[in-house]
């Protein structure tokens, strides 16, 4: 690609967190521009080389990142791995990104997913089926094709297979839109640590007292 078609990238000092190989990691951004950026990893890791970076980008290339400093969370593809001075750069481009996520973390305190995927959990003795709209380390927000009689505060149980997670869980709140033909809830773990979501980063946006 041509230096007059590529976006223009603007050299900035930031920093954020990448979720890669189920591990957040430290980056530092050297350049932005309106299609994605450059970062280079800033953890000191032995376990943790280009090899182990190229290996988990050739299974998944598409990782999630937080950018504090800049409002800016969601999905970013990585499009090149490089070693540069003993240091791994990565260039990503955005894929799913959210530019203005003060409130959305600090009301949620944990990063939230975009990720559509089946699962299953019980209401007043039956089974119903359900799609994911996000997941995080502490809950999740699904979507029934149904309109359930179900109250907040609830405790149930479900089954995620796509992170391999079952168990309690709990009804925070309850939507049933317009139409009243679905039923969006909203879910919180119960008896479950956060280490134990696999594949989802938790970004905890830490707030001053």
């Amino acid at each position: 690609m041509s230096e007059e078609k590529r976006s223009y990238r603007k050299k900035i000092t930031s920093h954020g967190l990448v979720y890669l190989g189920d591990r957040e990691l430290e980056i530092s951004v050297r350049n932005l521009s309106i299609s994605g950026l450059l970062a280079e990893l800033t953890n000191d890791s032995a376990d943790f080389d280009i090899k182990t970076v190229f290996q988990l980008i050739k299974v998944s290339p598409t990782i999630d990142i937080y950018l504090p400093e800049m409002h800016l969370a969601g999905e970013a593809e990585v499009v090149r791995a490089d070693m540069v001075e003993d240091h791994i750069h990565l260039a990503l481009e955005f894929r799913n990104i959210s530019y203005d996520v003060d409130n959305l973390l600090y009301k949620r305190k944990a990063y939230r997913k975009n990720l559509t995927a089946p699962g299953q959990i019980i209401f007043n003795s039956k089974k119903y089926h359900f799609n994911t709209r996000n997941v995080s380390v502490d809950g999740l927000m699904i979507l029934v094709e149904e309109n359930i009689d179900v109250v907040e505060g609830t405790i149930t149980i479900f089954d995620f297979k796509q992170l391999q997670i079952r168990g309690k869980i709990k009804v925070v709140w309850v939507d049933h839109g317009d139409t009243g033909k679905s039923t969006l809830i909203g879910l919180q773990y119960i008896e479950m640590k956060k280490e134990q979501v696999k594949g989802i980063p938790c970004f905890v946006h830490e707030t001053k007292e």
